[in-house]
């Protein structure tokens, strides 16, 4: 890649690392804000749950903003707002009544997750790239994007941990708010060269909505979504739950993005060789034999920190291949929006995932229920993707060849790729 695209890209993955270090420490603050505001559990579970499903409902609309204006506006609009709204959790420790807690927690909440997706949101940092740089190059930027986000929660997660600890939860939300500013110079690196257009036609979506292939890519990502949303809110507990030290949670995070980092940049370099669909399969599978190895051991800091290597490693592995599948088979032009779409699918997951394993714990004192379920899914996810791997050339016209290529490929002939896995 040329120098500006080398830009672009590390501008986008610097966005990434920072909104995924800024969502993945919201777990951090689950117990201290229930332990302010006596709202319990199971209700501040459902705030985030709402958050996230906040996050999806505002991803088609984000990602349709970018494909016609450009990514740099909307990214600036998003760092304001994230920063409010990250600021606003510190309101529970003003010492508010219960219902003003609850109001000004919901506000909170809904307000960064919406703005957390204008920053740093796979749909719109996706789709930009794969409209911005050059062809040949589109996969392997997809890949170091998704390394961005392992590397914010490395670097945020653990810091957060640390102010919590140290000044309580009410400095560490002021200054997570403060660093959600850093995404406006980030912004400007974003804006279209001079003399070129930010403004693209709008383009139908309804063919895509209607074609079960895309259907089961998206339906796979919610199952993702169910999957990483619990670990970002609910892991601190997991791991107190297992009999561990609290402030685990913050190296468990960081782990995880270590692992997140390798586990990216291997799919990015595996994707021209191996066959998206089956890549993605391979990865719901290894989650599922994860979480039955974990299972399996006893409950200690050794089986949490293998947990966190083998789901940090299949965390934003996903997206590139899951991206790739959509371009594949509908171009980029509008590919903020359709994964926009998917992203609203994701984050319903993740609405389930946070709800749902809260529930259970304050049910039951347990883990275990809620993961059973989430190993069914993950097998559920790779049987979803499996059937979509390329068709054989020597079976097909020759037209349905650029089935078979990369989404750098697929950029430059977006509409021969859609005409031919219609």
């Amino acid at each position: 890649m040329d120098r500006r695209a080398w830009l672009v890209t590390l501008a986008a993955a610097a966005l990434m690392a920072l909104a995924s270090g800024l969502r993945a420490s919201g777990g951090l603050f689950v117990s201290p804000l229930n332990s302010a505001s006596g709202l319990g559990l199971a209700t501040i579970s459902l705030l985030f749950a709402t958050g996230q499903l906040a996050l999806g409902l505002a991803q088609p609309v984000i990602g349709a903003w970018a494909d016609r204006h450009g990514s740099a506006r909307v990214v600036a609009g998003g760092a304001l707002v994230l920063a409010l709204g990250t600021a606003l959790l510190a309101l529970p420790g003003a010492g508010l009544a219960p219902g003003a807690a609850l109001a000004a927690l919901a506000v909170a909440l809904c307000a960064a997750a919406m703005a957390n997706g204008a920053v740093g949101g796979n749909a719109l940092l996706v789709g930009e790239l794969n409209r911005r740089l050059p062809a040949a190059h589109a996969g392997v930027a997809v890949g170091v994007l998704s390394a961005g986000a392992s590397i914010g929660q490395l670097l945020v997660a653990p810091a957060t941990q640390a102010l919590i600890e140290t000044r309580g939860f009410v400095p560490a939300a002021l200054a997570s708010a403060a660093l959600a500013l850093c995404a406006l110079p980030l912004a400007a690196v974003l804006r279209r060269p001079a003399g070129s257009s930010d403004v693209a036609p709008a383009a139908p979506l309804g063919d895509a909505l209607r074609d079960a292939r895309f259907l089961r890519v998206a339906a796979s990502f919610g199952i993702c979504g169910f999957h990483v949303s619990f670990l970002a809110v609910h892991m601190p507990g997991v791991i107190e739950r297992c009999g561990q030290d609290a402030a685990l949670a913050g190296a468990w995070i960081a782990v995880a993005g270590v692992a997140n980092v390798a586990g990216s940049l291997a799919v990015g370099r595996a994707m021209p060789h191996v066959d998206i669909a089956r890549l993605l399969a391979a990865l719901y599978a290894v989650r599922a034999a994860g979480i039955a190895a974990f299972l399996c051991a006893a409950p200690s800091r050794t089986s949490l920190v293998a947990l966190a290597l083998v789901m940090g490693a299949s965390h934003m592995a996903t997206l590139p291949p899951t991206a790739q599948l959509v371009a594949r088979q509908h171009g980029v032009a509008r590919l903020s929006s359709l994964l926009g779409i998917v992203m609203l699918v994701h984050q319903v997951g993740g609405f389930g995932g946070i709800w749902l394993s809260g529930w259970l714990a304050e049910r039951t004192g347990r883990d275990t229920p809620f993961w059973m379920v989430d190993i069914a899914l993950a097998l559920a996810a790779a049987a979803l993707v499996w059937p979509l791997r390329a068709r054989r050339v020597s079976s097909q016209p020759a037209g349905c060849a650029a089935s078979r290529r990369g989404v750098g490929e697929v950029q430059t002939s977006a509409r021969t790729a859609a005409d031919a896995n219609s």
